[in-house]
């Protein structure tokens, strides 16, 4: 039975497709990457919630201070937490991330008369990688269609519950809340994408029909709080 044991473990750990996923879900771990939910304070925003935080203002990379209400088009508004140093949103060796897919949503979801806000609270790395300034850059670089906004102490994303970038909350004219979760089922490429979960959420709330599923996973880093201001 042991010499079995031994036979198998051997075969998986030298396995080459086993290994690189090992290697990977390891790296993950280690820098923390993945938003835990134990002990979680964060509140869990439920279908049909009014729009948080409505009249907070906040800073676009435009400069100017707009307030999420201010972005609500005649079919709804578009919440997508992000930032610039993910790697389920950057990309990383072996995977696109879900950035790069950010400009055709954007003009997607204009296209139904939906408003777009990507949102930043990884207030603990703004000294790393998600400055005001480095968010002005990105948005450029990459061709972001929206605003862009920076959210101070992340008050914005304890006020949803966000808890992951990419987070997606999708809002109706009434500013009520319809779908939550996920942009799609593949952030390693969009060309293998099967479930456009945000893409289809977008088109039925335009067109009056059901969102279904109206809630998804997300997944993604985990918001870079303050430990000061938000302990988990």
């Amino acid at each position: 039975m042991v010499d079995r044991r031994a036979k198998v473990t051997t075969l998986v750990l030298t396995n080459p497709i086993v290994v690189p996923m090992i290697l990977k879900l390891a790296s993950i771990a280690a820098f923390g990457l993945l938003a835990t939910v134990a002990h979680d304070p964060l509140p869990d925003l439920q279908l049909g919630t009014v729009l948080p935080k409505a009249d907070h203002k906040m800073k676009d990379v435009s400069g100017k201070t707009i307030a999420l209400k201010d972005l609500v088009g005649g079919s709804g508004l578009l919440v997508v937490f992000s930032c610039n140093t993910c790697p389920f949103v950057v990309g990383t060796e072996g995977s696109e991330g879900w950035e790069g897919r950010y400009p055709e949503l954007g003009a997607y979801a204009k296209r139904f008369g939906v408003g777009v806000a990507f949102v930043n609270s990884n207030e603990a790395k703004r000294d790393n990688g998600d400055s005001f300034a480095e968010m002005q850059a990105r948005y450029k670089e990459k061709g972001y269609s929206g605003a862009y906004l920076l959210d101070e102490k992340h008050v914005v994303a304890d006020a949803f519950g966000a808890r992951t970038t990419p987070h997606v909350f999708l809002f109706d004219k009434n500013m009520k809340l319809v779908y939550k979760g996920a942009i799609d089922d593949n952030v390693a490429s969009a060309a293998e994408v099967k479930e456009r979960w945000l893409h289809n959420a977008i088109e039925n709330l335009a067109s009056g029909k059901a969102i279904e599923p109206a809630l998804t996973r997300n997944i993604g880093c985990s918001i870079k709080r303050l430990a000061q201001e938000h302990k988990h």
